[in-house]
């Protein structure tokens, strides 16, 4: 693995963002380097002083040697700061723009491991500490270790002892702050696991606010919630103390470097082995030499202590994505499920050996116990999740092969759980199709029967319905769901308890309205209702992840199965009052 592959998996860069850090480390490099020459100057000045030759002929030689000091520092100053902060900007906003189009693409099995907080802690505060690291830590540290070799390498050629008292203190100081590597990893992650802990029971408890009130439970609530706030800053002293006691041990052995200059170049001035200008020399070089070495170890603690939101980082980047063609195949859209097997995370079988066919044209209904694997199906067959075993055809077309969101396009999906966004009504229905006309809007609109509430709204369609919806009632979120599926107009159409959150009339409304759009497409639902699938082609009954039952709804109610207990469960309910 070369240098640039390195860095992008090392800091979660782009290619361009690797490559930039390396003309960063080189700019840094010849800074620093540059801000060497006044000293050198500086030497030739005392020493002509020292030997009388400082005469009016030698003095525009000074003056013009300052003035192009000024300028080299001013040039490789602004060199630096464009190759350093700017180029950090722009790479930190390809940061984020890869994290989103990685998650977009990654499967849903991916979030389950991730809550909401977690991934936002990381497209913000993670991208934002890596956008200091390349902006600060890493390339000052790179260049201030490759200009102090270069510095080394003339003071060995002055006088290798002096070198020797100058230097020895530089590696000794390395060694400790890289020794504390272990130690603030382990801090770093238990601080993150403690601030990801804090920041769900923020979200937990703005999510909940309403229910942790109905239940006089919040008092209780944010007493725990004040302990984990508590120990998100507790453990950030010890984090701090942490890398504190071996970056201050460190930075204090640098001081000795000083004091071993003067002893030794004391003791060979007095033995007449090394004359006052290079003594002056040394000492002049290794306070300059030390500040910047001091802050250079303070960016290695830094960077060590990053790793921690570097690895969470590269986990999103290099995580296995789907892929698939982008063309697609299908004759067709029946839907076929061939002995399909899948699991979370590799645990316990969610389906086993799961075979069952969806015609075009016809109704297909899921039904069965919660848990049996209804939901899993629709989100399989929408290639949310990739199986594990067995294969799954639209048209005769592999899904697995298929792009998802070009595979997308052959479905309209209609959730139990509405998703709305804090926009109009009008605009969150062509969420079902961008390119839609406000007349194809409203036509959707008018067959899902939001026009009965739309009309109602202050605004009317153009009523901004807040976060999630929540100045609708679940009815009202729900046809706007329904809508959408009527503006896309897939061949494919999943229903997932579509008509939950509707009442009785609203549900016959809109199952008026279902018939009309699934004519000639592929329909599959889960309902709970039986009334709800008793106009099905087909039921497939699924109990513990397998096809328990499957057939027309007079077959199945011919035969005392999961089905037929069902139904005289659902009737018996019915009869029940208060």
């Amino acid at each position: 693995m070369g240098i640039i592959e390195r860095l992008q998996h090392k800091f979660a860069l782009s290619e361009n963002g690797a490559k930039d850090m390396v003309k960063a480390f080189v700019s840094v490099t010849v800074s620093d380097v540059v801000l060497m020459f006044p000293v050198g100057l500086l030497y030739s000045l005392v020493g002509d002083f020292i030997n009388n030759r400082l005469t009016n002929e030698r003095i525009p030689f000074y003056v013009v040697g300052s003035i192009l000091c000024l300028v080299l520092i001013s040039i490789t100053t602004y060199i630096q700061y464009n190759a350093t902060f700017f180029a950090t900007y722009i790479e930190s906003g390809i940061r984020r723009t890869s994290l989103a189009e990685k998650l977009r693409k990654l499967p849903l099995s991916f979030f389950g491991k991730r809550d909401l907080a977690d991934l936002t802690s990381t497209i913000m505060a993670d991208c934002a500490t890596l956008e200091t690291a390349s902006s600060h830590w890493i390339p000052e540290l790179i260049g201030a270790i490759a200009s102090t070799f270069l510095v080394a390498i003339s003071l060995f050629v002055f006088d290798w002892r002096m070198a020797i008292a100058a230097l020895w203190v530089l590696p000794v100081a390395f060694v400790i702050v890289l020794c504390s590597s272990s130690l603030v990893h382990k801090l770093g992650k238990k601080h993150m696991e403690l601030k990801m802990d804090c920041a769900d029971g923020i979200q937990e408890c703005l999510e909940t606010v309403r229910d942790l009130k109905a239940n006089n439970a919040q008092t209780k609530y944010m007493d725990d919630l004040e302990k984990k706030i508590r120990a998100v800053e507790k453990h950030a002293i010890i984090n701090e103390l942490g890398t504190a006691v071996f970056v201050s041990s460190a930075q204090m052995i640098l001081k000795l470097g000083i004091a071993t200059v003067a002893l030794v170049g004391g003791i060979l001035l007095v033995d007449g082995s090394l004359d006052i200008l290079t003594f002056f020399m040394f000492l002049l070089l290794v306070s300059r030499l030390y500040d910047p070495m001091q802050i250079a170890l303070q960016n290695l603690a830094a960077i060590i202590a990053a790793e921690v939101q570097c690895e969470r980082m590269d986990e999103i980047l290099s995580h296995e994505q789907q892929t698939g063609v982008e063309e697609l195949t299908n004759h067709g859209c029946d839907i076929v499920f061939d002995h399909v097997g899948f699991t979370y995370n590799g645990e316990e079988d969610v389906l086993s050996e799961v075979s069952f066919k969806a015609k075009q044209g016809e109704v297909t209904a899921l039904i069965g116990p919660s848990g049996g694997g209804k939901t899993t199906i629709t989100r399989l067959v929408a290639r949310f999740w990739d199986i594990n075993k067995g294969k799954i055809t639209v048209g005769g077309m592999n899904i697995s092969q298929i792009d998802p969101e070009t595979l997308m396009s052959l479905y309209s999906i209609v959730f139990q759980d509405v998703t709305l966004f804090n926009n109009t009504v009008l605009e969150n229905i062509r969420i079902g199709r961008k390119d839609a006309t406000d007349e194809e809007v409203l036509v959707a609109a008018r067959l899902a029967h939001c026009e009965e509430f739309a009309e109602r709204l202050p605004d009317k369609w153009n009523t901004m319905i807040g976060e999630n919806g929540s100045e609708l009632s679940g009815g009202e979120r729900q046809r706007i769901s329904i809508a959408r599926a009527f503006l896309k107009n897939a061949p494919i159409i999943l229903l997932d308890e579509a008509t939950a959150s509707l009442d009785v009339e609203n549900e016959t409304l809109i199952q008026e309205s279902l018939s009309n759009l699934i004519k000639d497409k592929t329909v599959l639902v889960i309902a709970h209702r039986m009334r709800t699938v008793e106009g099905a082609d087909k039921i497939v009954v699924l109990k513990d992840g397998v096809v328990a039952e499957q057939g027309s709804p007079a077959w199945l109610g011919q035969r005392n199965g999961i089905y037929q207990q069902m139904r005289k469960r659902q009737m018996k309910a019915a009869e029940w009052a208060l």
